[in-house]
């Protein structure tokens, strides 16, 4: 029977059930974020903007700056670090149900040319804001790295948020603007797919450059981790595709669900033991699942409701705990290179993006439209701020920085596309559209 609530209870509560203090959090956490969704998506913003603005909210930000002590009481030292075993369940879902999605042949147009279109806008896309990032690290260490002793993991790193773009987001956007089966959506989808495998490449390797012991360790670490890709590309890839189509053949396929997921925990598990993030193997069992099936579809769907609306609410809201406006401070200086700092991730994005899509043809403002497109950053570069936060590649004040980043560029996506000529479709419009299932991506 739990224990009689005592509200009154002095120093921030002590005498409250933890398990009513911890249900009581996610009841919070959830319905602030998913209030902030639904009224801003009446301004034409996709939901992670909300939820990453709610996180925010209860955090430092806003509540520990109104009232430290309803944030303390609310949000214990011993319930945050409940929240964040969650929201790492949470995270590693989601980032099984991205791999799951990932389909690197959307091409606009088939065979080579198709494929060539993609390189290029991949190349543009990531190069120009990779190297923009790797100045902008050597330009700001003071306000952005950690503790971290490797220079060049942290260069690398911040190298990599510059170049990343958020394909769940992206696609949620290009669905609710009726551009999914565009030529230049499906182009876009199929350069934010590609460069979310290189991107979670790039970080894996980043992450080896952080052990700390020495070369031998890093050699090891690499050796492992080719030999699960291997594994998992030889071995667990067509053995899943056995399973999915046996399950296809036979009532109950829904008893695949906790195979799957049992199996992108225990990949979480045993990249985490490599001295990776635990994201890193979730994503690759997601990678290794059969598309295209009505039992692996199904799964997705059943998986997505409750990860979607809880579990990741559950990390935007962990991030938003060590992400403070207030550590910015009060110097010009320091707000003027935080503004630098944006626009910089802005631009080179449009300019490497929307450059690569003129070289290969594209019109002046359908190339401008992609680099937009591209600069939509959104959950990804949450998951991979967070990431660099706990390994001390960047500071406290640095995922300040990117968590502002990543939420000011999903932000400006949509009304960048509406001055650039691109609206948002009438309910006569949806009528008119054929009624087709829409991507199964989590937004």
């Amino acid at each position: 029977m739990l224990n009689t609530v005592e509200l009154a209870a002095g120093s921030g509560g002590a005498g409250f059930d933890p398990m009513a203090r911890f249900l009581l959090a996610v009841a919070v956490i959830v319905l602030l974020s998913h209030l902030l969704a639904t009224l801003l998506g009446r301004f034409g913003q996709p939901l992670v903007v909300g939820e990453i603005l709610g996180g925010l909210l209860l955090g430092p930000s806003a509540l520990g700056w109104i009232s430290p002590s309803a944030q303390a009481w609310l949000l214990p030292p011993e319930v945050v670090s409940t929240l964040d075993m969650a929201a790492q369940l949470g995270l590693v879902t989601f980032m099984f149900l991205l791999g799951c999605e990932l389909r690197m042949e959307r091409t606009d147009g088939p065979g080579s040319k198709g494929n060539k279109a993609v390189g290029v806008a991949v190349l543009g896309g990531m190069g120009l804001p990779f190297l923009t990032g790797l100045g902008v690290a050597a330009a700001a260490p003071a306000l952005l790295r950690g503790s971290t002793p490797s220079q060049g993991a942290y260069l690398a790193f911040i190298g990599l948020t510059m170049s990343v773009t958020a394909l769940p987001v992206l696609a949620r956007i290009l669905v609710d603007l009726r551009m999914d089966r565009s030529p230049l959506g499906s182009l876009a989808l199929a350069g934010a797919a590609v460069g979310d495998g290189v991107a979670w490449l790039a970080l894996t390797v980043i992450l080896t450059l952080t052990g700390s012991g020495g070369s031998l360790h890093i050699a090891a670490t690499i050796g492992l981790t080719l030999a699960l890709v291997a594994l998992t590309a030889l071995v667990v890839r067509p053995l899943l595709a056995a399973v999915v189509r046996r399950a296809e053949r036979r009532p109950g396929g829904q008893r695949l669900l906790p195979l799957l997921l049992v199996g992108a925990i225990a990949y979480a598990t045993v990249t985490h033991l490599l001295g990776l993030h635990p994201v890193i193997g979730a994503f690759l069992f997601g990678t290794a699942v059969p598309r295209d099936s009505p039992v692996t579809t199904w799964m997705n769907e059943q998986l997505q409701g409750f990860t979607l609306a809880v579990l990741l609410p559950l990390f935007f809201a962990g991030v938003g705990l060590h992400v403070s406006v207030g550590a910015l401070g009060l110097d010009p200086w320091v707000w003027l290179a935080f503004a630098g700092i944006v626009l910089a991730a802005t631009l080179s994005k449009v300019v490497g993006a929307g450059g690569a899509a003129r070289l290969i043809g594209m019109p002046r403002n359908e190339a401008l439209r992609f680099g937009v497109l591209m600069n939509c950053r959104g959950v990804t570069e949450l998951v991979v701020a967070g990431i660099g936060w706990q390994l001390h590649l960047i500071s406290t004040t640095g995922l300040t920085v990117l968590v502002l980043m990543a939420l000011i560029t999903t932000a400006m996506t949509g009304p960048l596309l509406s001055f650039l000529g691109v609206r948002a479709p009438t309910p006569d419009d949806a009528a008119s559209r054929p009624r087709e299932q829409a991507p199964a991506v989590p937004a």
